[in-house]
């Protein structure tokens, strides 16, 4: 009996000390949580913490010499949280805000929806003014304080579908990127959209120690667990701001659009659209209603012509056919063919010249039917055996230049235009046509469509005799990043170059021979080619079109213009593109005469 219970006792001790083993686990670990460990603390504590991101500053946007043309605008979000709003007198509250009662519900209740505990905004984008005038009062308002923002700001009101604009996430950007939180900005357009991950930056928190009446009090901990945002890129555009100017000047009052290339890079030197804005209207608070305003308008001014806008290229794209029958071998720079003038069948000429012309005379007086005998020729060629084959072989060195597709480089926006293939006239004309029956096509009518930047590069790579970049908006950034290799990459046509060289002597005599059609156009001590067009219009007047190059040799500029309704291209989208070339080559222009006639 003695033994047993002597085993019981030596239990007892046992059960005690596991005991006593547990409770001090639990204080250590109460003491680890209530003294030791911060983080419980901060959740107990999240009633009087704030958090606040810290939005980084965008990265600024500047043009080819380093002028400024996008920077960032201090302003103010009223941000709110709606299990803090409590004892608000409503009254004061909309009065001081300048706003209406049902405004503050219909407010108040979206940001219910969004959430009680975090916080979103109630009242975005109030300008320095009306921040100063509400901060001092805002302690009286428990669950609502100001988070800093920025706006852009435009020095130069130019080249607003270029840059772009910025404006508040929807669903589907929170829904493609977990980053963006509901009231954040985004760029919409334009380089503003397409550099929106290297311009926005990265965010950044701060967390801060409120009182119950609302003030903010000391950062929590020191900053311990803030973290500071990071800038985004600085971008360098190949736009020249004094270029892209004077274009938008030129075109006010007109329909149209300019485009400048530097043939060397494919850098964009100006992109012009006409009508046009000023960026800054879609700035702010004002932002939405100007945005309407401009949607409604019914001279379409949100639309950029010079990506969007498709044309018939008309005589601009005789370089093109005078190119793509050198190079087949059927004809040589010295064949020449007969001209009756307005007599010509099935073509007539528009002009009246010598007959019969070769290349160069053809481009100087832009003859339709030298054109058109030529083309017909090609198809005629025993090198191919039927007009289908002919037609695959002018269709891949006519895509070859860029057009009837897309560059898919940074600019936004941009349109195909249309090279027709052989299966279309397939269907069309049921397997039956030939030469005659597109015959259209020798002149830049008919089917093709192309725009203005399509036209442009199509004036580089001619310039270039025989290749180009692609066209692009970007120079450079900030940090040196390199810039995408596809933006870059050299596009070689296959077409030698000695067939280049005697069409760039036929687009010189556009402007320095007798019957040059751009003859009164002609710049002093600057040797310019190009090519005039009009382009026939079946919705009203011709279009007025130019595409060409300066100087001649190793130019610096490609140049197309594009005047709607205009009429002939040598009244004015050549004396505009002269005026262009002249201002980019020599800084100002000479006949300051000619000049007042178009700004004015």
């Amino acid at each position: 009996m003695i033994k047993n219970r002597t085993n019981f006792t030596s239990r007892k001790y046992v059960v005690i000390a596991i005991f006593s083993v547990v409770v001090l686990v639990l204080l250590v670990k109460l003491f680890m949580i209530q003294v030791v460990d911060q983080s419980y603390k901060r959740s107990s504590d999240n009633n009087t913490l704030r958090y606040i991101t810290q939005y980084p500053a965008r990265g600024k946007v500047y043009d080819r010499d380093g002028r400024l043309l996008v920077y960032n605008e201090a302003i103010y979000d009223l941000m709110v949280i709606p299990r803090q709003v409590k004892n608000l007198d409503t009254l004061d509250f909309c009065s001081s805000l300048n706003i209406t009662k049902d405004f503050f519900k219909e407010r108040m209740a979206k940001a219910r929806r969004y959430s009680t505990f975090s916080p979103s905004v109630f009242l975005a984008q109030i300008t320095k003014e009306e921040h100063g005038k509400i901060v001092e009062n805002l302690h009286k308002y428990s669950g609502f304080y100001f988070q800093t923002r920025s706006v852009r700001n435009y020095p130069y009101p130019i080249a607003a579908h270029t840059l772009g604009n910025i404006g508040e996430v929807n669903k589907k950007d929170l829904e493609k990127d977990s980053y963006y939180k509901t009231g954040d900005y985004i760029g919409k357009s334009g380089v503003e959209y397409f550099y929106e991950k290297e311009l926005r930056g990265d965010k950044g928190l701060k967390i801060i120690v409120v009182d119950v009446h609302n003030r903010e009090k000391e950062s929590f901990m020191d900053g311990q667990f803030d973290t500071l945002p990071v800038a985004g890129k600085d971008i360098y555009l190949g736009l020249d701001a004094e270029l892209q100017l004077y274009g938008e000047q030129l075109l006010r009052g007109k329909t149209g659009s300019i485009v400048a290339i530097e043939p060397s890079t494919g850098q964009i030197l100006a992109m012009v659209s006409s009508p046009a804005y000023d960026p800054n209207e879609l700035v702010g608070r004002v932002r939405g209603e100007n945005y309407k305003k401009l949607l409604n308008d019914s001279l379409k001014p949100l639309i950029n012509r010079a990506t969007s806008g498709i044309y018939p290229p008309g005589s601009t794209f005789k370089m093109i056919n005078g190119l793509i029958v050198l190079q087949s071998g059927v004809v040589t720079s010295k064949s020449a063919y007969p001209c009756y003038g307005k007599e010509s069948q099935p073509i007539r000429c528009t002009h009246s010249h010598n007959s019969p012309v070769a290349l160069y005379e053809a481009i100087e007086n832009s003859c339709n039917p030298y054109f058109w005998e030529t083309f017909k020729e090609m198809f005629a060629s025993s090198r191919f055996s039927s007009a289908k084959n002919a037609y695959s072989y002018w269709y891949d060195m006519v895509v070859s230049f860029g057009l009837g597709s897309t560059f898919k480089t940074d600019i936004p926006s941009e349109v195909a235009g249309n090279i027709p293939k052989s299966s279309y006239y397939e269907k069309l004309y049921r397997g039956s046509w030939n030469a005659l029956t597109i015959r259209s096509l020798s002149i830049g009518q008919g089917e093709i469509l192309v725009t203005p930047l399509q036209l442009a590069n199509m004036a580089a790579a001619i310039g270039n005799e025989g290749f180009y970049y692609p066209p692009h908006l970007i120079k450079s950034f900030s940090d040196d990043t390199p810039i995408d290799s596809a933006l870059t990459a050299k596009k070689v046509i296959d077409i030698n170059p000695k067939h280049f060289k005697d069409v760039k002597i036929g687009m010189c005599r556009v402007f320095e021979g007798d019957n040059g059609t751009a003859r009164l156009s002609k710049i002093d001590s600057i040797q310019v080619a190009g090519k005039t067009g009009t382009a026939e219009n079946p919705h009203g007047d011709d279009h007025s079109l130019f595409m060409g190059f300066a100087p001649a040799e190793n130019p610096q500029i490609a140049i197309a213009v594009v005047v709607e309704n205009a009429g002939f291209g040598s009244q004015w989208a050549a004396p505009m593109a002269s005026l262009m070339i002249e201002k980019y080559l020599r800084g100002y222009v000479k006949n300051t005469k000619k000049e007042k006639r178009f700004l004015e």
